[in-house]
């Protein structure tokens, strides 16, 4: 743990999680400020600075998803694990969407939130400035299901970011249209396979480089030499 606390914004709405969650992080040297509003935590969000925030997502006021937003648009040094009870995939694809670093499902055992948390600041803590910055150029985040052209996520369908990531993981590569059906659909998928063609045509009118190059007879790769 660093010299000074970490200080971490607990968003909870049910009294007795709240309590005792939080007494366990104050056990553990962290300064917590814990708060049972989603509104409430927004207006600390503006006000001062956290290292993590623990947000719980159905709570009084302004939802844990808008307290994220919030985060992300003004604080974006600030890790988010979001503590809920949704475990529904796609309210965790949301929350990664949303720039979320971990998303952990009540009930959980006190010890093991406190080991993301540590997992998560002794991640943060030892990046410099320019590293806590997006990336510049293209980078694929994976456990978000996005893709983001320097620090800006790009506006893509979940099959075309599918898409996009196989070609990316393997540059070079010259993918048939079938291959990238099955990485896409898996075998779920009936019908021509011109599909990808019209699924290309799409995420090359949302890419602000030129990337993904045409094997004419054979399909598409990934050019490792992109130009904008």
């Amino acid at each position: 743990m660093k010299e000074t606390p970490y200080k971490i914004l607990f968003l909870e709405d049910e009294p007795t999680i709240r309590e005792v969650l939080t007494e366990y992080m104050v056990m553990s040297g962290y300064q917590v400020t814990a708060v049972e509003r989603g509104d409430a935590a927004i207006r600390l969000v503006r006000d001062q600075d956290f290292d993590l925030a623990v947000l719980d997502i159905c709570v009084p006021g302004a939802d844990g998803f808008e307290v994220l937003k919030c985060i992300h648009a003004g604080r974006k040094k600030t890790a988010v694990i979001m503590l809920t009870a949704l475990e529904d995939e796609k309210t965790q694809v949301k929350a990664f969407n949303l720039y979320a670093d971990d998303y952990v499902i009540k009930p959980v055992s006190p010890i093991i939130l406190l080991k993301r948390m540590e997992t998560i600041l002794r991640r943060t803590a030892g990046q410099t400035g320019a590293e806590q910055e997006e990336k510049k150029g293209l980078v694929l985040k994976e456990e978000a299901y996005c893709a983001l052209y320097d620090g800006e996520k790009l506006p893509l369908t979940l099959s075309e970011y599918l898409l996009l990531q196989t070609l990316y993981k393997e540059p070079g590569r010259v993918f048939t249209r079938e291959q990238l059906i099955m990485s896409i659909f898996n075998e779920d998928y009936i019908g021509n396979d011109r599909i990808i063609d019209a699924h290309v045509k799409n995420l090359r009118k949302k890419l602000p480089i030129t990337c993904i190059r045409t094997v004419i007879g054979v399909g598409y790769q990934f050019d490792r030499e992109p130009t904008n």
